[in-house]
């Protein structure tokens, strides 16, 4: 059997990143995925699909990505049930997000983690996070032969 799912798209909000009892890290967003076609007026249409990422993988996306972030996933679709609290079952589907990937740029996601820091107060970032390691792109760089893969 095979339960593949991969998916580009846009957070719709910030991950609600929350710990189990046993402290393990459980966080839920939406993905916001263009469809392929346009409809009738010429617009693109989105589906937003709810995901769920568990452990180091909640965690990236808490403390790399804020609303608005393009980040690609890659894991397998799940459903499951409860009872609410007037006693209606209800259903769930949802994306398992194994994998991530961070798609914007190094600008926007600076941007995005500057209004994530300052809406959270938090500074869980480290602080090489945004810096260019060519940022004296007018000195040469010491390189030799051996260093070079070909």
């Amino acid at each position: 059997m095979i339960n593949n799912v991969v998916l580009v798209g846009r957070l719709t909000k910030d991950i609600d990143l929350r710990y189990t009892e046993s402290g393990t890290a459980v966080g839920n967003f939406t993905l916001a995925v263009n469809r392929q076609f346009t409809n009738q007026q010429g617009e693109r249409e989105a589906d937003f699909i709810n995901c769920v990422a568990w452990r180091k993988t909640a965690e990236i996306i808490a403390n790399y990505t804020a609303k608005g972030s393009m980040i690609g996933i890659q894991g397998n679709i799940q459903t499951r049930s409860y009872d609410n609290n007037e006693g209606k079952r209800v259903y769930v589907t949802e994306v398992v997000a194994q994998s991530v990937s961070l798609l914007d740029s190094k600008k926007t996601n600076e941007g995005n983690q500057q209004n994530s820091n300052k809406a959270s107060n938090s500074t869980n970032t480290p602080s090489n996070i945004g810096k260019d390691p060519f940022d004296k792109s007018s000195q040469p760089i010491d390189i030799s032969d051996d260093d070079l893969p070909f």
